[in-house]
This record gives structure tokens, C-alpha cells and sequence, in this order.
């Protein structure tokens, strides 16, 4: 089996690389190639890739290349994890929009409009080479963000292609970790859009702990998803961390303004430490340093839905696929994120029960904003840009949405420039 990882160069990829040649019996991976434009990341990610790969015996191939063909050709998987533009676009995606009263994040809002209008182009791209030079029903998986508009322009446009997300995974651990049991126990019944999802039970052994776990873990919960304590009792379910851009968008809004550090600023410290630990040629590990450059256990999803696939195994996982009424008041082909069965068919999502006002609003308000940011991503005209940030409710305001494409430097024209950088 073939594997090729676009965007290789990533400080990720040490994990993913050692978890995908860990799954063995579920993963019979041959050949893993990474690509990545960037000469330096190719060289100093993988030569630990290597080393890595070497410490644990494993007999396939690896190939380091900036060659996208190349590495899509007779490729199983392709797995997406660029970022167009770097660490510098999404600093610019996070403070762009302050000026004109908008809260700058990477996903969501204005910014995350942004980083869809660079990205749709790149990864559709991406995606007619693998349907050239791929194999037959090659799979596209996007850890790509916006992650829910990337996998729906995907799926618009025919690709076979699920999407992933570290939130669920994520809380799955952090519940466990405050129950005291392993979290293989633990299921998440996680629902709505991608980074706009609530968690309204928790299974332990097949049984709900929800409740109860609010109850006696109410402040630690709070801590972890930065959204006050009264919130959570009064939903009696768990947000999404990104829904504070929504819950607390004035205090969030105050913040970015007052000067505090983008995150996208901590980041660039995180990797450029990363790439020096990197260097080191004794270091056959992961270094514990990447637990703080966010995105935790993503590649622990990531192997998991790629061995499900493979191995055919109908399991269960959140993943982000199309609606297929899963959840009642959205379009079929809405891209939801909610637990699917996985089988070598793809991703299967199981119906819910019908969201309470209170979500649903607000999951079709952001739904039909992607779907305008899809349009507005491959059309590029003025009017569709507008109206896709007039539709989003962190937007929303006609003067915005005048204002906001030249701040992010929306350019209307079709300019992809240097790819997948």
C-alpha cells in the first residue's frame, strides 16, 4: 500500500509517520511518501521521518520529494495537511480583520474565509492529480483547514474524500483522563459542523456519563474549553472550544484587540523550536514540545481512519462526510461532523436525533455561509466574496463585507501563487 502525505514537511509528521507504520496489521504500508515544497522542512522533517522509520524496523520505502505528481502517482491514500501561505498567512488572517471590528482566527469568520479562498484552488488541484495518477478509488483525506469547506469543495466536485478534525479525539482523551479509564471506553457523541460542534452524551461502556460528568468535573471542563462554568450546566452538553468565537465573541474580540499575542505568533516560536529539536540527529522520537504546538492526537485520528478504511472494519469515529439527512434541517450535502460507521466502502454517518433550537440555528446560519465560501473559493467574483461574508454570523454587515477583502488581501482574480506554501 502507497501513502502520500502533501505537506509532509509539516512539524506533525513525525507522529503520523510513526503511527502509520505502527498499525501493521490493519495498514500494510509499503511505501509512505512525503511531499512538500519547502527544501528545508523536506530535509530536516524528513530526515527524522527516517530515522524514525529505521529505529522501528520498518521494511518499506520512504520517499522525501516536492513532487506532487510523483507523489500521487499509484498512490492507496492521499493524505492533505498544508498550510498555502505558512505561519505568515494565518499570522494576517488573525489580525487583518480587528481593524474593522471582526475577530481574527484561522477557521472561522473572516479569517478563515481567507485561508478557504487560498486553499480551495490548491487542494482542487491537488485532487484532479489524484484522480489522474492515483489509483482507482484512491481515498482523499483533509486535515486541511477550514477543514468542513475544504472537504465540501472536495465532494462537490466529485473526489472521494472524508474529512478529519483533532476535536473529538481530543475531548474523548480529556473525558477519559477525568473519569480515570482508558479511552478506547469512551465515546464521543459529537455533532453539528466542523470547530461547531457539541458533545450531548458521553458513552462509557455504552452507558451516558454526560450528566454526571459536568457535575463533578464542571470547572475543570470549563478550564479546557475557556467558556464559563454556568454554560455548560445550563446546556448540559460540551461546546466546541471554537464555539467561545461565538459565545464569547465581545470579550474575544477585546482581547485580540488589546494586543494580545496571535496564536499564530506562539506557533511560529513552537515549530521553529520543533525544526531545531528536529536537527538533531540522535533524536529518533517525537520531543515532547509538540504537544504544545496544538492539533493534539490528530495523527492518532488519522492513522485510525486510513487503517478503518483499509481494513474494512465498521467501526465508529467522527469524521466530517455529507450530511445524508444524518442531521435533520441541513441539506444532504451539507458537510456535517458526526460519528460514522468506517468500512472500506467510506464513511457511513448515523442518524441524530434532531438538534435543539438553540444549535440549530446557528449550525444552518454557518452551513450556508460554507456553502457561499465554496462558490465564492472557485468563482472568485466581488459579489459572491460579499455575500459569503455577509452570511457568516461573525460577520454578517454590509460594510464588512465591502471592507473586509482588501484587508485580507481576498484577490478576486484566480492567483494560486506559490503552491502549497
Amino acid at each position: 500500500m502507497k501513502v502520500a502525505v502533501i505537506g509532509g514537511g509539516s512539524t506533525y509528521t513525525p507522529e503520523l509517520v510513526s503511527g502509520l507504520t505502527a498499525q501493521s496489521d490493519r495498514l500494510p504500508l509499503s511505501e509512505l511518501v512525503l511531499m512538500d515544497p519547502d527544501p528545508e522542512r523536506r530535509e530536516v522533517v524528513g530526515g527524522l521521518a527516517r530515522r524514525i522509520l529505521a529505529a522501528q524496523g520498518w521494511p518499506g520505502t520512504l520517499t522525501v520529494t516536492d513532487s506532487l505528481e510523483g507523489a500521487v502517482e499509484d498512490a492507496d491514500a492521499v493524505l492533505l495537511q498544508l498550510r498555502v501561505g505558512g505561519q505568515a498567512a494565518r499570522l494576517h488572517d488573525e489580525t487583518a480583520p480587528l481593524p474593522c471590528g471582526c475577530i481574527g482566527q484561522e477557521t472561522t469568520g473572516a479569517g478563515g474565509f481567507a485561508k478557504a479562498m487560498r486553499t480551495v484552488p490548491v487542494v482542487l488541484d491537488i485532487a484532479d492529480q489524484v484522480v489522474r495518477r492515483s489509483r482507482p478509488n484512491a481515498w482523499i483525506i483533509d486535515f486541511t483547514n477550514p477543514v468542513g469547506i475544504v472537504t465540501r469543495a472536495l465532494l462537490a466536485n466529485g473526489h472521494q474524500a472524508i474529512g478529519l478534525c483533532n476535536v473529538a479525539i481530543g475531548m474523548q482523551r480529556h473525558c477519559a483522563a477525568l473519569l480515570g479509564v482508558a479511552p478506547d471506553r469512551v465515546l464521543v457523541d459529537q455533532v453539528g459542523l466542523n470547530h461547531l460542534t457539541w458533545v450531548r452524551e458521553l458513552l462509557l461502556d455504552g452507558t451516558d456519563v454526560l450528566p454526571k460528568l459536568i457535575a463533578d468535573h464542571g470547572s475543570e471542563l470549563a478550564e479546557h474549553l475557556d467558556l464559563p462554568e454556568a454554560l455548560l450546566h445550563e446546556l448540559g452538553m460540551l461546546p466546541s472550544y471554537y464555539l467561545r468565537y461565538f459565545y464569547a465573541h465581545d470579550q474575544v474580540l477585546r482581547e485580540q484587540q488589546s494586543g494580545a499575542e496571535p496564536r499564530a505568533a506562539a506557533v511560529s516560536r513552537i515549530e521553529a523550536g520543533l525544526l531545531e529539536l528536529y536537527r538533531d540527529p540522535t533524536l529518533m522520537t517525537k520531543p515532547a514540545l509538540l504537544e504544545q504546538r496544538g492539533g493534539a492526537f490528530y495523527s492518532e485520528a488519522a492513522v485510525a481512519l486510513l487503517a478503518s478504511l483499509t481494513a474494512g472494519t465498521g467501526d465508529v469515529q467522527v469524521v466530517d462526510v455529507r450530511n445524508d439527512g444524518a442531521i435533520p434541517g441541513l441539506a444532504d450535502d451539507d458537510v456535517v461532523e458526526v460519528p460514522a460507521i468506517i468500512d472500506a466502502d467510506g464513511a457511513h454517518p448515523l442518524p441524530r436525533e434532531p438538534l435543539e433550537p438553540l444549535l440549530l440555528g446557528l449550525v444552518q446560519h454557518v452551513a450556508a455561509y460554507e456553502r457561499l465560501a465554496v462558490t465564492a473559493a472557485q468563482t472568485r467574483t466581488d459579489v459572491d466574496v460579499r455575500h459569503a461574508l455577509l452570511a457568516h454570523p461573525l460577520v454578517g454587515q454590509w460594510d464588512m463585507a465591502h471592507e473586509l477583502p482588501g484587508l485580507l488581501d481576498i484577490a478576486t482574480q484566480d492567483n494560486r501563487g506559490d503552491r502549497l506554501r
